[in-house]
């Protein structure tokens, strides 16, 4: 039996490998090379979503009822993995893997037929509402109101920190629907078009030069109550149910594996002393090399967590958790290792010579023209999502601190 699986995972990995051989093309490769955000730009994230609809694997860990190809876990797993070998581009989550399973689980059967299919195709391209510019790691404290009218919503406040609203044009958001009793029970989830009246964005640009956030103003927004998603006043059981799925969604092990050893090729073509490379230098070696055996434990960690969970279900509030917290500080960790290794080249301006359509060529050599722009990109990571404090006090909640 064991043979029979390991044969069929070696099918499907060849499979994958053509498939990516054959359609991330060196155009693509080139544009997704120069992206330097958390998220490929509009252009290179909607060309690869294309190509993954038409073949059918835009949402591995959909249930093949609404969309999804039905994989095992293994097989996410070596996708993932191929993915992040080759350096495919980095698709918005918003969607596919945070609204999707929400509606999936607290939809009408009229909202999953409506919202599941264009999600799919590509057709609606989400962001998310839920900081506000004086609630964000204290969600609850959120104050965008939401009053009833007729058969609308009317929604008044301001969302912040909206990753790529600029690029999207549906928004599910936490609005306050009442004021009564505790703070968590007075809270409605709700999604909108982006282009509703009195709805307007401004950019945020990042330390990176990155724009990919928001702030997002509501002037008489007028949502309609049959864009709620469960029931009035318990949009928090839905606010978590997606979280679960933003802090401990898809492999933890896979990206990070690829990033160190990203780390290691670059030093070792960078100079060291005496005219060897970096990846011969004892103390370089040293460094990468703990790291590395880090990111071995906490892959075997992410695998145990994540075992329980069936496609489409979250790993459970406990283990997202966890996982959040290891994803994101073992990220960043990669990201200094890797600006350690560039030297020099870390202080250069690049900005010029990122994105699909570069104005200027890169200054040194090409593995250095992310580098830096991906460090202060990352620094985000251990904030979004829930801070990685926040974390610590969930788990220590948990064990009864």
């Amino acid at each position: 039996m064991k043979d029979t699986v390991e044969s069929q995972d070696e099918a499907f990995r060849n499979e994958v490998r053509a498939f990516l051989a054959e359609k991330f093309d060196p155009e693509l490769q080139a544009q997704t090379e120069r992206q330097g955000g958390i998220f490929a730009e509009r252009e290179v994230a909607a060309r690869w979503h294309k190509i993954l609809y038409e073949r059918g694997w835009i949402a591995p860990a959909w249930p093949t009822q609404y969309g999804g190809p039905g994989w095992t876990a293994g097989q996410r797993e070596i996708f993932q993995m191929e993915c992040a070998r080759v350096g495919t581009p980095s698709l918005p989550s918003m969607g596919l893997s945070l609204c999707g399973p929400v509606i999936m689980k607290y939809g009408t059967e009229a909202q999953k037929a409506f919202y599941l299919p264009r999600m799919l195709s590509g057709e609606h391209v989400w962001a998310q509402g839920y900081s506000e510019p004086q609630s964000g790691s204290d969600l609850a404290s959120l104050q965008t109101r939401a009053v009833r009218d007729g058969d609308d919503y009317v929604v008044n406040g301001s969302k912040i920190w909206t990753t790529n609203a600029h690029n999207s044009n549906y928004l599910f958001l936490l609005v306050r629907t009442s004021t009564e009793g505790k703070p968590q029970r007075g809270i409605s989830f709700l999604v909108t078009p982006m282009d509703v009246p009195g709805l307007t964005h401004r950019p945020i640009i990042s330390t990176s030069g990155e724009h990919e956030l928001n702030q997002l103003f509501f002037d008489n927004v007028r949502i309609p109550l049959a864009n709620r998603m469960g029931e009035e006043n318990d949009g928090w059981s839905v606010a978590k149910y997606l979280l679960e799925f933003e802090r401990g969604g898809g492999s933890l092990g896979v990206g990070l594996m690829s990033g160190i050893s990203k780390v290691k090729a670059i030093a070792g073509k960078e100079p060291a002393d005496e005219g060897a490379s970096l990846m011969q230098d004892p103390d370089f070696r040293r460094r990468a090399a703990l790291l590395e055996i880090e990111l071995v434990t906490a892959d075997w960690s992410d695998l145990y967590l994540s075992s329980g969970a069936g496609v489409g279900e979250s790993v459970g509030g406990t283990a997202a958790s966890i996982k959040k917290m290891l994803a994101s500080q073992k990220a960043q960790d990669i990201a200094e290792l890797a600006v350690d290794a560039i030297g020099v080249y870390a202080v250069a301006n690049q900005r010029a010579a990122l994105g699909a359509h570069p104005k200027e060529p890169p200054i040194g050599p090409d593995h250095a023209l992310t580098v830096m722009t991906r460090h202060l990109n990352g620094r985000a990571s251990t904030v979004y999502g829930g801070s990685n404090e926040v974390q610590h006090n969930i788990l220590a909640r948990l064990i009864g601190l």
